[in-house]
């Protein structure tokens, strides 16, 4: 899914550039576009369920665009950032808050199109990641970076292929939901999911991971582990 944010205090704006949007010949079958009118609104909800694409109006009431940016950014590093203005003489700005692109009003349907159709092609050919939260910032992992994942109380923690660790609010039956079908990903214990490319050797009771840790594995799970890891590292079973 690609999730498209539109951040604009003239709700008629927001009416008009979201019929827009759904007349993109590019755009994907599963297209979602939700509207906003003030930046705190948009804040929120992006720290909900974070936006792929942000279409952000600079001059606003109460809180701006770019100092909206700003507040998304100290939490969000890549989400891609679209400002919308009728004034050109905030384009330098724009760069410290690492914004794709800065459109003028009224919008050139081309150029809007033509900005859409990259940042989608951009965000669908990026190496695979996931979005998840901790208690003080959204964080975009990429899935190559998990060595293992497990449950933490109601929480989880995500220990990395850099030797850090990130612990999220999300609990584990999440990332069961996102990654098991995934076959890089195996479910090797009750606690724990564990990246089979991160492994560095394992026995019958335990897997050794390439951060070091040691991550018992089920006897029940055991047979099934051997085979899936085995199929996916040299394309065969056991």
């Amino acid at each position: 899914m690609l999730r498209i944010a539109i951040c604009d205090d003239m709700p008629e704006f927001l009416l008009q550039i979201r019929y827009t949007i759904e007349q993109w010949k590019d755009k994907p079958d599963n297209l979602y576009i939700e509207t906003f009118v003030d930046a705190d609104s948009l804040i929120t909800s992006h720290h909900s369920k974070p936006f792929d694409i942000i279409l952000l109006d600079i001059i606003m009431p109460l809180l701006n665009g770019l100092d909206a940016a700003k507040e998304i950014r100290q939490s969000d590093k890549s989400v891609k950032i679209v400002f919308l203005t009728h004034s050109s003489e905030y384009a330098v700005d724009s760069y410290t808050v690492k914004a794709y692109n800065y459109l003028l009003k009224p919008l050139n349907t081309t150029l809007l199109f033509q900005c859409l159709t990259e940042l989608s092609e951009e965000i669908s050919s990026q190496a695979k990641y996931l979005t998840i939260r901790s208690i003080t910032a959204v964080h975009r992992i990429m899935l190559r970076d998990i060595e293992v994942i497990e449950a933490h109380q109601k929480h989880t923690l995500l220990s990395l292929s850099n030797g850090g660790s990130i612990e999220a609010i999300e609990p584990l039956y999440f990332f069961e939901e996102k990654l098991l079908s995934d076959i890089e990903f195996y479910k090797c214990h009750r606690s724990y999911i564990v990246n089979l490319y991160r492994i560095k050797t394992y026995t019958q009771n335990e897997l050794l991971m390439r951060c070091g840790y040691r991550i018992p594995i089920s006897r029940s799970a055991h047979k099934n582990f051997e085979n899936t890891y085995f199929s996916l590292l040299f394309g065969g079973n056991t």
